[in-house]
């Protein structure tokens, strides 16, 4: 997979939920912080934003809002509105607020969480704002607005099968959404550094390939930057200040990251997990592991299974 699929893959520790909500005349809801990432996707009619820091934005049909670090904030009728506690119930209902006409509502919003370990968070999502806002803009985003017609018409009339395609919908607007962001299309200009310079850096981008694809193979800064047609000290120079830290500490980053996740989810013995990201030695391996997560791999397992 290519980087960001990567990085969302290993983020995410089951199925995002959802829920639609509809209403009309006044309301407000008051969303909490949750352990993840947020979003909204205003499906019909339009609303108030209320981050809780910076001002009120108006959202109207197709805007979609998505809380990388699952900030708390508000949904309202008004830019002042009260705001009432948002009680979820099970994922997929509808939930009214009071004095709602279900027949005629004014604003329906599909909202709900993915679920992503925040233990460890990729610095590619946590270098992200508390608030991405992706407006409806004409001939902006195709696909990102073809994921979200189809989800309007899943959640709307739900047939056979719902139950599926809509966390399938909902897992492609996430790529859809960092894509757009990361793409730098709704910014003023583009990214000059960050995540975003760096997934468009066609040298950057084929070193965090390789990097994602083949953690276990004996990379070196010479060999890293031979792959991005770079001298050895141009290329530390690049990833550095588009990434963020040096090609070797992320190189590292990237396989306890991967180990982590392979503890957790295989049955794989401590030995295989230490190969597959490039460590001969298991002993070495572990002291590796320690040094990034306080605890040996076969302590993580257990509490991570326990968990």
């Amino acid at each position: 997979m290519d980087p960001l699929s990567q990085v969302v893959a290993v983020m995410r520790t089951g199925r995002p939920h959802s829920l639609r909500l509809q209403a009309a005349g006044t309301w407000g809801w008051r969303y909490p912080e949750v352990r993840g990432a947020a979003f909204h996707v205003v499906l019909q009619g339009s609303g108030w934003l209320r981050p809780d820091s910076g001002d009120p934005v108006r959202l109207s049909a197709g805007d979609v809002v998505l809380f990388p670090h699952g900030t708390g904030h508000g949904l309202s009728s008004g830019p002042s509105t009260p705001l009432t506690e948002l009680c979820e119930g099970d994922s997929g209902h509808r939930v009214l607020a009071a004095g709602t006409q279900a027949d005629a509502p004014e604003l329906v919003v599909l909202c709900g969480q993915y679920l992503l370990d925040r233990d460890r968070p990729h610095p590619m999502l946590a270098a992200l704002p508390d608030v991405v806002l992706l407006p409806n803009r004409l001939g902006r985003h195709p696909s990102l607005h073809a994921a979200v017609e189809l989800l309007g018409r899943e959640v709307e009339a739900p047939e056979a099968g719902s139950d599926l395609v809509v966390p399938a919908l909902l897992d492609v607007l996430l790529l859809y959404v960092l894509r757009a962001w990361f793409s730098g299309t709704d910014c003023a200009g583009t990214h000059t550094a960050g995540w975003g310079a760096a997934l468009s850096d066609d040298a950057v981008a084929a070193a965090l390939a390789v990097i994602h694809a083949s953690p276990e193979r004996p990379w070196t800064v010479e060999s890293l930057g031979a792959v991005a047609g770079l001298s050895r000290a141009a290329f530390a120079r690049r990833f550095s200040a588009l990434v963020g830290t040096a090609p070797l500490a992320y190189l590292t980053w990237w396989r306890m990251t991967t180990a982590a996740r392979l503890l957790a989810e295989t049955d794989l013995p401590v030995g295989a997990v230490a190969r597959r990201v490039g460590y001969a030695s298991e002993f070495a391996f572990a002291a590796a592991f320690k040094r990034e997560y306080a605890r040996p791999p076969g302590r993580y397992r257990s509490e991570r299974t326990a968990a």
